[in-house]
């Protein structure tokens, strides 16, 4: 399994994602939509160019997207599965690393939420 580092964007996209999940939903609702998160995380460290991964050649060199619904088989054992995520984590993979850009919702316009001025090739 390869490393794996969220950007600053991508780490306050999760927290508003958990925020908002538990001012909805519950603790219980927040908790596993954190745990399939960590396990998205995992699946796309583990294998990057997974089947169900989309690569997006117009965002750069490297970068796929991975929707939360492909990861929902793996969240631990007992736990309730999130019935209709949301969410895909826009990342790269670079020898040794992935790097999560950002993690959006799958209604955004994907453009609009990635800043130009950041490199991703």
């Amino acid at each position: 399994m390869l490393r794996y580092r969220l950007s600053d964007a991508a780490q306050v996209d999760v927290i508003n994602i958990l925020a908002w999940t538990h001012e909805q939903f519950g603790e219980a609702a927040r908790l596993r939509y954190e745990s399939l998160i960590v396990a998205a995380l995992r699946d796309v460290a583990t294998q990057p160019d997974r089947p169900g991964s989309i690569a997006r050649p117009e965002l750069g060199a490297g970068v796929r997207s991975w929707h939360l619904r492909l990861s929902r088989d793996h969240v631990g054992t007992g736990a309730e599965v999130v019935r209709r995520p949301r969410h895909f984590l826009v990342y790269r993979f670079e020898p040794a690393l992935l790097v999560v850009g950002r993690v959006l919702h799958d209604a955004m316009e994907l453009e609009r939420h990635l800043d130009p001025d950041t490199s991703r090739e």
